[in-house]
């Protein structure tokens, strides 16, 4: 080892690099080799693959420091056996690195060290397909001795090197399972919808599904102070990986939180490997580790290939020549004779150039309010229940109490009800037998409770849903004979079926988020998804309950981000269930219930509504707004027309039941799959084709449908109308005519005209009759979605504030440096990326808007390749049914009417009062926005 002239060196340090060629080759490696060389202070040995695998350790180069690591072939014993002898310095330790390569010892090894990892159980099994008695799966989990893992759950061979994970969906999202591995083309994951079960031919890991709103984090260590992060699309969201016009995979580069730091450095002196990657799962505010790898560098980013270059020369020179400087040169040596970059290849994306700001208005933050897309009819059937397999049923599934109710939503709850009512079903049918009409009637709707159960080829919790509930009970001796127990003699059946969004409706979904993608965000038209790529868009997804619902706001986010695949992956990666905020109208039912009542007297009494004190040029201020005339005259010929309907559909009811032969108890194979409906167009052609009705509903559940609607509209006993049922019939009307516009109904017209022109009227007057009331109502339905908007809208003011004085203070630092620094045109590279808090700490005193204390993940400027790091947007998306949007309507038109705000202005100005009073429906996908811009200009 000769002496390097100028180096300030008496001798170079030789680098051993013992590694793969096939490694050693790569561009990341040779990059940073070759400015670690170009110091001038090193010796850069390649042992090569015959050294390696051919020759024996003592005949191998000697060297100061070692850089070796494994990879496939890799000899792993025989370099510690070098490494005994030789005694370098090692960059990666070697013993370590068998752990890497089992995935249990890295979990293991992980929380030795008090570092976060999901929550994770292994099965362990020593021949294929072992049975295991501390391992039990059912249909929407698995239990690992005793703890059990909801689906989504991810399932990860406990081999380091085998990467084909799975992720298992709920039968709630659709069910299915999705497989990742390693980069195939532009693929990295493929969804399988029929697959329920789980591997068990070999030994696996079961592991919490952790939600990270679609983006992976990738975190590279080069030394325990220094960190590098990158972010990607998840391959869970929809497995098409995202290329530049290179080829190459778009990622980028994001900071890291203080605790993500100090989780990267505890990481990489746990293992002891000083170059190192592990996967970072960030998901709801907190962040968790999991398979970590050995030497991994980052690709393409060539200021990163600086800093590990200048923490590799420090990392050397500490360990072999701990007298002389590390200090990093004010030029590094490879970027003397470079000339002076320019912004030429960065462009800047479209700023949101909108309004009366001129060039300074920038868009801060959309937040959208959504009602779910095009659904089949909701429908219910009611029915007492004395039989004893029904009764067994309920005890079966409510642990045994007499008086506790039972919901069933599992495939293997409903198909236990199925079995049931199959064996319960008279032989004979109406007319043939000589019970009373209520033995015929509870034997017509234990039929359609097996139609319901039958229709669609599997079950699934997003479609249908039974409730059980005692209603009388007896004392009986207990089967030990000593004493007695109670048992439930009698139940109510309650099941809820329908409300499924059709393929329309998801084409509804998809169409709206296009939409959005090219006209809510200013700009060019592929910003929206730039923005979202480069960890700029801050984007929440939020859904109530209903499964119409979200599966609309996952078809959405498809078309929103420009998505491919089914809609399960997507739902359960992106979207999140908030039924308190999005379901239910319990906190106004009793105003809603007055209302109704007074809504009733109006129509069917005739009676007229009192608002002569109300100007006629302010129509949304008057009573009962948006009623026809003379109401009460078309309910008579609406009762008409829907008997003509309901009876041509029972004819056709009747044709089907004498032209197919009644199905044998257990060989009833439905053609129509609702959940694959989802993904396909052409799903209803042949049953159009063959005369029938589309999606799963045969004409028996359309008559049950008809049948029911025509009952409960008129009480021919009590000569009764209940205008309540007005908004179903006109719901039917509309599905009906849509989809099942074939079957030809005489009447079906002339009545959904007279249903819509009093559905117009009633539905919006069930939220209050007048305008105080519609408040009060709005106000308590939409009170925790008013609050969250409020906090989005706050939150989004306080960053942006906080961005732009950061911003601020940065631009008078680089102005007062400018003039002493303009000689040094490359500023030292800086080690560790320091993060700072943007979020304004909470006062403590507005406990809901603690609830919103959102982490905030942020690009990294310093490795971004774009003109516009700060610029930032968020998104908040609700997706919720017609009486939320009904009520934020009401209180964004009516809030300044509340005492507290008396003599305020609308927040929505006239002209566009006046045409929200006329437009006469929120149909599916009607949506409000909010839009925050920030002038700029504006200290």
């Amino acid at each position: 080892m000769g002496v390097e002239e100028g180096a300030g060196v008496d001798k170079k340090i030789t680098i051993g690099v013992c590694v793969m060629e096939k490694k050693v080759f790569s561009a990341p490696m040779g990059q940073i080799m070759d400015r670690i060389h170009a110091f001038g202070e090193f010796e850069i040995i390649h042992f090569g693959d015959k050294v390696i695998l051919e020759d024996p350790v003592e005949s191998w180069p000697i060297c100061d420091c070692l850089i070796a690591f494994y990879s496939s072939g890799y000899p792993l014993e025989k370099v510690q056996a070098y490494s005994s002898l030789r005694k370098p310095f090692l960059v990666n330790e070697l013993d370590p690195q068998y752990l890497l390569h089992d995935r249990r010892k890295v979990y293991e090894h992980l929380e030795m060290y008090g570092i976060p990892v999901p929550r994770y159980a292994c099965v362990n099994r020593k021949v294929p397909d072992e049975d295991l008695d501390y391992f039990v799966e059912e249909e929407d989990f698995v239990e690992v001795k005793g703890e059990r893992f909801w689906k989504p759950f991810v399932e990860k061979p406990v081999n380091g090197d085998d990467h084909s994970i799975m992720i298992y969906y709920p039968s709630s999202a659709g069910g299915g399972m999705k497989e990742l591995f390693r980069k195939v083309g532009n693929r990295s994951s493929e969804f399988h919808p029929d697959v329920r079960r789980v591997r068990r031919e070999g030994s696996y890991i079961y592991e919490e599904f952790m939600p990270t709103g679609g983006t992976d984090v990738k975190v590279y260590t080069v030394g325990p102070e220094y960190a590098h992060a990158e972010a990607r699309k998840s391959p869970v969201v929809d497995g098409v990986v995202m290329r530049n016009p290179d080829g190459k995979e778009v990622r980028y580069p994001v900071l890291l939180t203080p605790a993500e730091k100090q989780m990267a450095r505890e990481v990489c002196i746990a293992f002891r490997q000083a170059v190192c990657g592990f996967d970072l799962l960030r998901s709801e505010g907190s962040s968790y580790v999991c398979d970590v790898n050995g030497w991994s560098f980052v690709k393409n980013s060539y200021k990163y290939y600086d800093d590990a270059a200048c923490v590799l020369r420090k990392m050397f020179l500490d360990a072999k020549a701990p007298h002389l400087s590390s200090t990093i040169p004010p030029i590094l040596p490879w970027k003397i004779n470079e000339p002076v970059q320019s912004n030429e290849g960065l462009t800047r994306q479209g700023s949101g150039i909108i309004g009366t700001f001129g060039q300074s208005e920038e868009l801060r933050c959309v937040i959208a309010i959504v009602r779910h897309g095009d659904r089949t009819p909701k429908q219910k059937v009611k029915l007492k229940v004395t039989e004893e397999k029904l009764l067994n049923l309920m005890l079966k599934y409510n642990g045994g109490k007499p008086r506790a109710e039972t919901k069933l939503k599992t495939a293997v709850q409903l198909q236990d009800l199925l079995d049931a009512t199959r064996m319960l079903i008279p032989r004979a049918r109406s007319g043939e037998s000589d019970s009373d009409a209520e033995d015929l009637e509870h034997a017509d709707k234990l039929r359609q409770v097996k139609a319901v159960l039958e229709e669609g080829g599997h079950f699934s919790g997003i479609y249908r849903k039974v409730q059980l509930k005692p209603l009388k009970w007896v004392n009986v001796p207990k089967s030990d004979g000593e004493g007695e127990e109670e048992r439930p003699v009698e139940a109510l059946m309650v099941l809820k079926y329908g409300g499924v969004l059709t393929h329309a409706g998801r084409k509804q979904a998809e169409e709206l988020g296009r939409y959005f993608r090219n006209n809510m965000y200013p700009g060019e038209g592929t910003g929206l998804l730039r923005l979202h790529s480069t960890y700029r868009h801050d984007l929440k997804i939020y859904s109530s309950d209903e499964g119409r619902v979200q599966m609309s706001a996952a078809a959405f986010a498809k078309g929103l981000l420009d998505l491919e695949g089914q809609l399960t992956p997507i739902l359960v990666s992106l979207v999140s269930k908030d039924s308190s905020m999005l379901d239910g109208l319990d906190n106004a039912s009793s105003e809603m219930e007055a209302a109704k009542a007074q809504l009733n007297e109006i129509i069917t009494a005739g009676s007229k509504m009192v608002h002569d004190h109300v100007s006629s040029e302010l129509p949304w201020m008057t009573d009962g707004a948006g009623l026809p005339p003379h109401a009460d005259e078309h309910l008579p010929e609406l009762v008409k027309l829907a008997k003509k309907v309901t009876e041509q559909v029972r004819l056709l009811a009747q044709d089907e039941h004498e032209n197919l032969a009644e199905p044998s108890a257990y060989d009833v194979v439905p053609p129509y799959d609702q959940a694959k409906a989802l993904g396909k167009s052409n799903i209803d052609v042949g049953r159009i084709a063959a005369g029938l009705p589309c999606g799963s509903e045969g004409f028996l559940l359309m008559f049950a449908r008809w049948r029911k609607l025509e009952r409960d509209l008129y009480n021919e006993r009590r000569e009764r109308f209940d205008i309540t049922q007005i908004p179903d019939v006109y719901d039917s009307c509309k599905y009906d005519l849509l989809h099942n516009s074939h079957l030809d109904l005489k009447g079906l017209d002339e009545l959904f005209k007279v249903a819509q022109l009093l559905a117009d009227g009633v539905i919006p007057n069930e939220y209050g009759i007048n305008p105080q009331q519609k408040l009060k109502i709005g106000s308590k339905i939409a009170r925790r979605l008013l609050g969250k908007i409020l906090i989005d809208l706050r939150n989004t003011r306080e960053e942006a504030m906080s961005v732009a004085e950061l911003k601020n203070s940065q631009d008078q630092v680089s102005v007062s440096l400018y003039s002493s620094r303009k000689e040094d045109r490359y500023s030292q590279p800086k080690l560790f990326v320091k993060s700072d808090e943007l979020r304004r700490p909470s006062t403590g005193e507005n406990k809901e808007e603690d609830d919103d204390k959102e982490t905030k993940y942020r690009l990294d400027p310093k490795y971004a390749n774009v003109m516009t790091p700060e610029r930032h947007v968020r998104t908040r998306l609700y997706f919720t049914s017609e009486s939320h949007i009904h009520s934020l309507m009401n209180v964004l038109r009516y809030c300044n009417l509340d005492e507290s705000l008396q003599g305020e202005e609308s927040l929505v100005c006239q002209s566009a009062l006046d045409r929200l009073c006329k437009t006469k429906e929120l149909d599916y996908m009607s949506y409000v926005v909010l839009r925050l811009f920030e002038n700029t200009e504006v200290l």
